[in-house]
């Protein structure tokens, strides 16, 4: 037992070693607080689902940015003027009612904050939503505006709130620093475009999360560096990924662990089409899901984007570990798949402990191309120079049940949310992945 706990230990500070410093808000939640309370109330704000309270948020902002707390009490509040809040430091937003969209503005983004530094948004109780209304764009076959995004953002925190049926993406953090997101749920419809959260930027903490949509769980896109992303739970959704990437891709020591995944595209994507730079020193571990279409892809040829100038992006040195659980079909589509573009072979791709069995059928296909060094279908190489090679499969025909046998969690869902009716605002949840509580405890 005490080995265990020391190798838990030991496990625990190297992941958490992939992130270049702390994150998080320079001053504490109560330091703001006590600076200065600006509650939207005192600032033109109504409780009412009809009423635009955005300029009295930004009102609010206005008198706080200085160094304070906004403040939106419990209640139901219209916002159909979205707010742009730039520049603050020292400044939090307590979300403790719910925000509405109301109007017909198509785009744009609902809470956009940029230029900000020491920064935390987040409910005290943990009841703080954020209700898009998506499906009345979905339900005639269009999109709207976003829900939150942040831009240029350092030393921040979002946590214990929930973004329910944007528009078009729930949550997006463009260029931020020293971040930490935490006890969230995202609920979007069933369909492509709604992305749960895409992040580029450095040293960020994403952990304790859960998405259901139909595209994107937890993104990283370029350019992205420290980050680390844990206890994820994507709860029929499109699954997590890296990309799409282009011409001039830099990612580079991203770490992913403990993600549970169910009902969705895939466990993890890295997807380009042409395009140049690169993407190193990432690991993927302790995954575990059941009833998705992929699972391991790593698509240097993906048909969804247009292909970008460039011979290819290249991929090396990625390691993928302890993956548990099921496929839907993995005779038909292969749970390991590493397709690295024939101009830039990837190499030191390591796949071990990978226990994935299939839920229908009796085998399971590995497909790979240009991809160098060790398990599943990629080459071993022999030199330091890294040739291209055509498809190639490997037919598994058994995987131990005590390998990949993988509980469930108990808030599976059993279908994605239409695209015709209004999504209810969920309960910030107390588990995220099976066995682990919590990394931070839900407030309220």
């Amino acid at each position: 037992m005490k080995l265990s706990i020391l190798f838990a230990a030991l496990l625990s500070s190297l992941v958490s070693a992939q992130l270049s410093g702390t994150v998080g808000p320079s001053t504490t939640t109560a330091h703001k607080a006590a600076t200065k309370v600006c509650n939207i109330l005192s600032y033109g704000g109504v409780a009412s689902k009809t009423t635009d309270n955005g300029p009295a948020i930004a009102s609010a902002w206005a008198a706080c940015a200085s160094g304070g707390e906004v403040y939106i009490p419990a209640g139901d509040y219209g916002l159909s003027t979205f707010v742009t809040l730039t520049g603050g430091t020292a400044v939090s937003i307590n979300l403790d009612g719910v925000i509405y969209r109301t109007g017909s503005t198509a785009s744009g983004n609902m809470i956009f904050i940029e230029h900000t530094t020491d920064f935390e948004f987040y409910s005290s109780t943990s009841a703080g939503a954020i209700q898009g209304y998506g499906y009345t764009f979905h339900a005639a076959g269009t999109y709207g505006p976003r829900i939150l995004r942040l831009y240029e953002v350092v030393n921040f925190s979002v946590h214990d709130i929930a973004l329910v049926d944007s528009p078009a993406f729930h949550f997006t953090m463009d260029t931020c620093s020293n971040g930490e997101v935490y006890n969230m749920i995202i609920r979007g419809g069933n369909e492509g475009g709604l992305d749960g959260i895409d992040i580029w930027g450095t040293n960020i903490w994403v952990h304790d999360v859960e998405v259901t949509n139909k595209d994107e769980c937890v993104t990283v896109k370029s350019p992205a560096s420290y980050m680390l992303i844990e206890s994820i739970y994507c709860n029929w959704s499109g699954g997590s990924a890296i990309g799409s990437l282009g011409a001039d891709t830099d990612i580079h020591h991203i770490t992913y662990n403990h993600v549970y995944t169910q009902n969705s595209n895939q466990m993890m994507l890295i997807k380009s089409n042409g395009g140049s730079g690169s993407v190193y020193s990432c690991q993927f571990n302790n995954f575990m899901g059941h009833s998705n279409a992929y699972t391991l892809d790593i698509d240097g040829y993906w048909s969804s984007e247009t292909t970008a100038a460039g011979n290819g992006v290249l991929f090396h040195d990625l390691s993928f570990s302890h993956w548990h659980g099921t496929c839907a079909n993995g005779g038909t589509r292969a749970p390991i798949q590493a397709l690295c573009p024939s101009g830039a072979p990837c190499y030191n791709i390591d796949i071990e402990a990978f226990y994935i069995w299939t839920e229908a059928g009796s085998e399971v296909l590995y497909k790979c191309e240009n991809a160098y060094g060790a398990g599943g279908c990629v080459k071993t190489a022999t030199a330091s120079s890294y040739t291209a090679w055509a498809i190639t499969t490997k037919t598994v025909t058994s995987v131990p049940v005590a390998s990949y046998s993988a509980t469930t969690m108990a808030a599976d869902l059993t279908a994605g949310f239409a695209l015709t009716a209004s999504i209810a605002i969920p309960t910030v949840p107390s588990s995220f992945y099976p066995g682990l509580a919590p990394l931070s405890a839900k407030l309220g």
